[in-house]
């Protein structure tokens, strides 16, 4: 019998492949951050090519275990396209899919409940220009008020709203999500999300007052983020990072 991952590589275009393998990565390096929440939040890709298919963990692994061949594909409406032992978390696609239909660009979206993320959706200002890293995600930061786990379809027009055409989302009281046109590019974001989450949470528990950044700083957020990584987004440190995974265990290839 033909090894799992030969099985699959074998079925799929050299292009889904390398997606598969980024969204392996993508999956073993949140959880290498501490981002996951054991099984229980999800990073979904598109497929490439003119259907809409999409990538998304198998309900029950943990972000450690995710591998190129285990990622199970769908269409919009979570329903599998390719043979897999595996099942998805319906929760978990109610948001993805939602965000994928509205947004042609959105061919990753990334979503934790990481805990510096969690404790800042809870605070009623949402996230503060206290931090360089907070000043990228304000240029472009949508928040969604909760309505408990997603598993309401009527939710996604309300999601999708306040998303708008906006990089970064809190879910307010559950977590953050980022929508990029890449895995690279979703990841850093994210990266750069929880970090000035992490840095709020921190700064306020100092009890002292805070610094707030000049507001002219944060309209040139986007132009900055260009010039830093030479227009190269995530796929600037992409790289570096596949090979820190490769070094801990390279088992996301597979």
């Amino acid at each position: 019998m033909m090894p799992a991952t030969q099985a699959v590589r074998s079925q799929v275009s050299a292009e889904e492949w390398q997606q598969r393998v980024d969204l392996a990565a993508c999956y073993r390096l949140v959880a290498l951050h501490g981002w996951d929440d054991l099984v229980f939040t999800h990073i979904s890709a598109r497929v490439p090519g003119p259907e809409h298919h999409f990538l998304i963990n198998p309900y029950g692994m943990t972000f450690d275990e995710i591998t190129a061949s285990s990622l199970v594909k769908v269409d919009l409406d979570g329903r599998k396209v390719m043979d897999s032992p595996y099942e998805i978390n319906p929760a978990g696609f109610t948001i993805h899919s939602a965000v994928h239909a509205a947004r042609e660009d959105a061919k990753c979206v990334l979503h934790v409940h990481s805990v510096n993320g969690v404790a800042v959706s809870a605070q009623k200002q949402g996230v503060l220009p206290i931090s360089q890293q907070s000043i990228f995600v304000l240029s472009s930061l949508g928040y969604h008020a909760y309505e408990g786990v997603a598993l309401n379809p009527e939710e996604k027009p309300r999601l999708v709203a306040d998303l708008g055409d906006k990089s970064f989302l809190m879910l307010r009281n559950h977590g953050l999500l980022t929508v990029a046109a890449t895995v690279p590019d979703a990841f850093l974001l994210m990266y750069v999300f929880e970090a000035t989450c992490m840095i709020q949470v921190r700064a306020m528990a100092g009890g002292a007052a805070l610094i707030p950044i000049d507001p002219r700083i944060i309209s040139g957020a986007q132009a900055m983020v260009q010039q830093v990584t030479g227009s190269l987004g995530g796929a600037l440190a992409w790289p570096a990072l596949l090979r820190k995974l490769d070094r801990v265990d390279p088992g996301f290839r597979n």
